[in-house]
């Protein structure tokens, strides 16, 4: 796909996409509301009750693997926030630069310290973030990042982090049984070694619903993208690998391709940075549970479909809501060394090790797209610019060969 940048009632808006087949799964661009402030734009924090859990937890002592362009560290809501991590792809350019704008985004939305207001707020603003560049800033250093992937969730899987936030997704026909057994054992291995893994499920669940890898793969958990109607977005991609929704609509980050200011942005990303941000505050308050408790917990307390079968293969086992067990919820963590994902594949099947990877469906939307109970729903796709006067502005250069996906996201409440 092409990119395209014009603009809309004097705001700026880019929509920005690359050849490619990993889609680094953020949203399109649409026009902003009227807000005083940053923060006043993050509608999702309040809805989700963040003030009142950072009360109680900030995410402080948990380290968030962040596999993806790479994060600028020097932009004011992460500051002294990021790790030196490490680039798979370019080792001389090191982790630090970010040519896209997508990793620093998603930093943002788990770590940011909202800079007064006037930045962007994280849901988890004491977690740091370990960034491992998987894509490559030119054409012919991103067509490969498979090998990269693979071999970043080893390292994290080794690493102080115990969140794998993977914003990120190849098509199920980019990769061949070799690679997808690459993948599936390094995922295993990370679990086996206590580590909890997210990943986006993707944004073409309107035009075609195939599944994308690290999402599909055993035992990751995918994440969903919801309005705030408490609906699944329409273009949030469906099937068994979906785990959890989280918010991905009307989602502020800090804006890529070379504008100052912010974007009002969405989807599958969004969403899994923001369920990433959400274990870390559980995980922060429990640090003594492994990545297996804290994904069952996150499974048993989200807000769950209002019809249908649990799990939904929209919502999966419904929205986040880390509110019930930061607040004060009594929760069982169950066993630390069972997969809960894997438990429920392996008990849906006869031959859980053939069901490992999931193929192509062809099942459409429902004309009425499910919703989740209480108040805890979002979703993802367009970007839109706010150039905030007297507000923190970065500028980060466009480019790659990774294809980006940006479409506008709205999340619901918690």
């Amino acid at each position: 796909m092409r990119s395209t940048v014009w603009r809309r009632r004097g705001r700026t808006s880019a929509v920005v996409s690359a050849l490619g087949a990993l889609l680094l799964l953020g949203g399109a661009v649409a026009p902003a509301a009227t807000a005083d402030t940053m923060r006043d734009r993050e509608w999702y924090l309040d809805r989700m009750q963040a003030p009142a859990m950072w009360k109680v937890s900030t995410g402080k002592g948990i380290t968030v693997a962040l596999l993806d362009t790479g994060v600028i560290p020097s932009v004011p809501e992460l500051t002294g926030k990021v790790l030196k991590g490490k680039n798979f792809v370019e080792p001389e350019r090191g982790a630090h630069k970010d040519k896209d704008g997508h990793g620093t985004a998603m930093a943002m939305l788990i770590a940011g310290n909202g800079v007064n207001d006037q930045g962007v707020k994280g849901l988890a603003p004491d977690a740091r973030i370990l960034p491992l560049t998987v894509f490559g800033s030119s054409k012919e250093s991103g067509t490969n990042s498979i090998p990269a992937l693979v071999e970043a969730i080893r390292y994290a899987a080794d690493s102080e982090a115990k969140i794998i936030n993977m914003s990120l997704g190849f098509e199920y026909y980019m990769l061949d049984d070799k690679e997808r057994k690459l993948l599936q054992d390094a995922v295993d291995y990370a679990i086996e070694h206590g580590k909890l893994l997210l990943a986006a499920t993707g944004n073409r669940g309107d035009k075609e619903n195939d599944p994308s890898y690290p999402a599909a793969s055993l035992g990751v958990a995918g994440i969903g993208a919801i309005d705030k109607t408490l609906t699944v977005t329409k273009y949030s991609v469906s099937g068994p690998q979906v785990a959890l929704a989280a918010p991905g609509e009307n989602i502020p980050i800090l804006c890529g391709g070379g504008m100052a200011g912010y974007c009002d942005s969405g989807g599958t990303s969004q969403a899994t940075a923001i369920a990433s941000a959400s274990a870390a505050l559980i995980w922060s308050m429990h640090p003594d549970w492994t990545g297996n408790q804290v994904l069952r917990v996150l499974m048993d307390t989200a807000g769950k479909p209002t019809e249908g079968k649990v799990p939904s293969r929209y919502l999966g086992y419904g929205t986040v809501r880390p509110r019930i067990t930061v607040l004060g919820g009594k929760v069982d963590p169950g066993p630390a060394d069972v997969n809960p994902l894997v438990a429920a594949r392996a008990s849906a099947s006869p031959s859980p090790s053939v069901s490992a990877s999931a193929s192509p469906s062809e099942d459409p939307k429902p004309s009425a797209s499910p919703a989740a109970k209480d108040d805890d729903g979002q979703g993802g796709t367009d970007t839109t610019v706010w150039i905030v006067v007297g507000a923190v502005a970065a500028v980060i250069v466009v480019g790659g060969a990774v294809l980006l996906v940006r479409r506008r996201s709205t999340g619901s409440t918690f």
